[in-house]
């Protein structure tokens, strides 16, 4: 046998150096008990190997939980104690399982069940690394040129976070308290722009609110992860607003069994059970199964009133082959009880009276049992996917959906005075109140066929995506406002004084939206540090409207092309700094009088530069981002109340976001938000140019910290800050006051249970969240929620 040259040692030494660090570094772990083979794919994941084994071997065995500072043999040992099995690596480095009297097998393995990070799949921690909302692709997000922040299911559990705007009150960009506290919707925008009414996303299918009061609802325990996609994105997604939008990415089944069952109990009599079950159907793994179901049983905060919601989504994966996959999901859920809102007006709530008093922000001004808030929505669809070849994919997700809604509630809208002396306290003691309510039928037919082609030409590699959208929205609806209720005193309540009036309706039409886009997108990397992408889009918007009211039909219809373009460069230490342009649209509806002819769609574009830090070896995440964002084309009235497209919006700022694991245990998620400027820049009324569309403070700072001690206990704590502003329009009396929320987590681990008690606005802090023409808005008060989870 010859010998090796002094040369080819150094070479095998370095080949196998690497494989040796890592397997003698210790990493930090905290892996609740499971079965042994999601513990084994945990480690696997988490040491960036692959794991190859046969699934009977290990089918039925469990794993104890492993929490603390293991190099990968220490780790491998400890969860294979008992079992009769060792962890070995393979040649090449992937690890494997063997009998313990057994030798090591150096035959390919039989079967795979870890796998790396999905853009689509359950994340472990608080930090993902892929996501598709960017590209529509499985994409690292490091090599994706838009801001984007991921919200895991880990992180919105350790918050405590019982809805969306909750889920998301710690990353930068957002506000979740532009209507305060609001128990019908999740109010939320982004960059200063609206994102809640223009609709989410439900895996990567838009949720259009069209309606006037029907939205689209949500659920926390039915989402995998809820993602944000900073500034526009209509080369993508169609028609969207400005400041871009939220994705919520739904639980699919999986391979390995799941089976949890939860119970949460909280102030407000909140009551509340839950059950997430999945895995395979059958031995092949070719039908995998996920079930889970919310059922909520609470009240308001205010009068005992009802405030109940259930929610059920089954889901199936059929996997003919390895090249074919066909996903089916479904959803139903109802939320019906009364509402809670805490809007006053202006003068008693932000700034004194004239006569110097205050409306309690404790007082009710709705009327029990009159207003209600009784929703029910039913969504189905698929996700199909087949690979053709190594070098083509495609796909077709298709998704139906109904929403039945019926509102009506009582709202507060001036004082009654009794004289003309605007001092005399007695023309604030009570208040005026009206009603408005709406009844809505609204079908949506969403369908997205796309087409992914990868090609490889020396250095350069291309990720061509070409696909074809529709879209299609349907609502029937017949909403009033305006009627009369009975006055209510300030400080002296009773309801129940008399009748509530409705006013005749004030919209009695059918309304079909329907939007057909065609879009290209090609992700080109070279040299693997490289990373541009470059899309394009035209899209075909229809509107028409039917009145019952005059018996009119109007119909509208709208073209626009989109495009976006961006570059990403990812150095080998972990950094990647990025620049990019996008646009948007939405289309009008509204007709210019003197041309008698629809306006064009109003537009948006943004400029954005940022850098992503991604430290090798670690699951911490920095980013920061610069912004130029501009909303156009918008709709204003002159002095005449004449309609002209001559409105813009300019937003500017920065924004930086951290989450890290600075020691082992220990995590935190920082974020900053500095917006400079913010206002109109163009109108026809020149009365609005130079203050707020919508309320923007200079200023917005959150930071979590969560701490698990060896003894199994974790606690957290939060502060999320508000800067001050002027309201919406700029047409606040005085300053909205700044606030700072606190948020506190105590929890325990033992076993297969997880004990976790939450609070937000731990101190029940009274602020103001938001004002805009006439009304100010109190936010939430303190909430309180355990829960007991059992996992096996």
């Amino acid at each position: 046998m010859p010998r090796l040259s002094r040369a080819s040692l150094l070479f095998l030494a370095a080949l196998i150096a690497p494989a040796a660090t890592a397997q003698s570094a210790r990493l930090d772990y905290d892996l609740p008990a499971a079965s042994l083979a999601v513990t084994l794919n945990r480690i696997a994941i988490q040491n960036n190997r692959v794991l190859s084994l046969d699934p009977a071997v290990v089918r039925g065995l469990e794993a104890p939980a492993l929490r603390g500072a293991y190099t990968l043999d220490e780790a491998l040992r400890h969860v294979t104690a008992g079992s009769g099995l060792e962890a070995v690596a393979l040649p090449g480095g992937a690890l494997t399982l063997r009998r313990s009297t057994q030798p090591v097998p150096t035959l390919a393995p039989i079967g795979v069940t870890g796998a790396p990070e999905s853009a689509w799949g359950p994340v472990q921690g608080y930090v993902a690394r892929r996501s598709a909302t960017g590209t529509k692709t499985d994409t690292p997000i490091i090599e994706t040129p838009q801001s984007i922040s991921v919200i895991t299911a880990d992180r919105y559990n350790a918050l405590g976070a019982t809805n969306i705007k909750d889920a998301l009150a710690y990353t930068p960009g957002v506000a979740v308290t532009t209507y305060g506290a609001d128990s019908r919707y999740d109010w939320v925008s982004l960059r200063g722009f609206d994102a809640y009414s223009p609709g989410f996303f439900l895996d990567g299918l838009p949720l259009r609110n069209n309606g006037n009061w029907g939205i689209w609802q949500t659920e926390n325990y039915g989402a995998e992860r809820i993602e944000l996609l900073r500034g526009p994105a209509s080369v993508l997604y169609g028609q969207s607003g400005p400041g871009g939008l939220v994705n919520v990415v739904s639980k699919r089944p999986q391979d390995e069994p799941l089976h949890e069952l939860q119970a949460q109990v909280g102030d407000h009599q909140r009551r509340r059970i839950a059950a997430d079950f999945t895995g395979p159907l059958d031995e092949e793994g070719k039908w995998l199964y996920r079930f889970v179901g919310m059922g909520l049983d609470s009240e308001l905060p205010t009068h005992g009133i009802d405030n109940d919601r259930l929610y059920l989504a089954p889901s199936l994966t059929w996997r003919p082959s390895a090249d074919t996959t066909l996903t089916l999901l479904a959803q139903y859920a109802s939320k019906r009880g009364g509402t809670y809102t805490r809007a006053r007006p202006a003068e008693g709530s932000l700034a004194p009276t004239a006569a110097g008093t205050h409306i309690p922000a404790s007082l009710f001004v709705g009327e029990p049992g009159y207003d209600y808030f009784n929703q029910k929505q039913w969504l189905a669809g698929y996700e199909l996917e087949h690979r053709v070849s190594d070098a083509l994919t495609l796909r077709q997700n298709l998704r139906y959906g109904r929403l039945d809604l019926d509102y009506s509630a009582v709202q507060a809208n001036g004082y009654l005075a009794v004289n003309d002396d605007a001092t005399d306290p007695a023309n604030y003691q009570t208040l005026r109140r009206s009603v408005s309510g709406s009844r809505e039928r609204i079908s949506s037919f969403t369908m997205d066929n796309q087409a992914q082609t990868d090609l490889a030409l020396g250095d350069w590699r291309h990720r061509i995506l070409v696909g074809v959208d529709y879209q299609r929205t349907g609502i029937d609806q017949v909403s009033f406002s305006g009627g009369s209720a009975p006055p209510l005193s300030v400080y002296d309540p009773k309801y129940h004084q008399g009748s509530v009036m409705r006013a005749a309706p004030w919209m009695d039409a059918d309304l079909t939206l329907a939007q057909t886009g065609l879009y290209l997108q090609d992700q080109i990397k070279w040299n693997e540090r490289w990373v541009a992408t470059l899309g394009g889009r035209y899209d075909m918007a229809d509107i028409k409207v039917r009145s019952r009211l005059d018996d009119s039909t109007t119909k509208l219809r709208n073209n626009k092309f989109s495009g976006r373009a961006g570059l990403v460069y990812v150095d080998p230490t972990g950094w990647a700094p990025y620049l990019s342009y996008s646009e948007s649209f939405i289309p009008t509806a509204t007709l210019d009088p003197t041309q008698k002819q629809p306006f064009k769609p109003e537009t948006s574009r943004q400029y954005e530069a940022g850098i992503r830090y991604q430290p090798p070896g670690t699951k911490d995440s920095y980013s920061a981002a610069v912004f130029d964002l501009r909303r156009q084309n918008y709709i204003s009235y002159d002095a005449d109340a004449m309609p002209r497209q001559t409105g813009e919006v300019t937003v500017r700022g920065v924004e930086f976001e951290a989450t890290l694991q600075p020691i082992p245990r220990l995590n935190v998620i920082a974020s900053y938000s500095w917006t400079p400027k913010a206002v109109v820049t163009a109108s026809s009324n020149p009365a609005e140019i130079g203050k707020q569309a919508t309320a923007v403070p200079l200023n917005r700072a959150s930071l979590w910290v969560d701490y698990r001690f060896e003894s199994r206990i974790k606690v957290g704590l939060g502060a999320r800050f508000t800067g001050s502003n002027r309201g919406d329009g700029g047409e606040a009396p005085v300053p909205v006051p700044s606030f700072v929320l606190f948020d506190a987590m105590i929890g325990y681990e033992t076993g297969r249970w997880n004990l976790a008690l939450n609070a937000r606005n731990l101190t029940n802090k009274t602020y103001i969240a938001n004002c805009g023409y006439g009304s100010c808005y109190y936010g939430d008060p303190r909430t309180v929620v355990a829960t007991a989870s059992y996992r096996w």
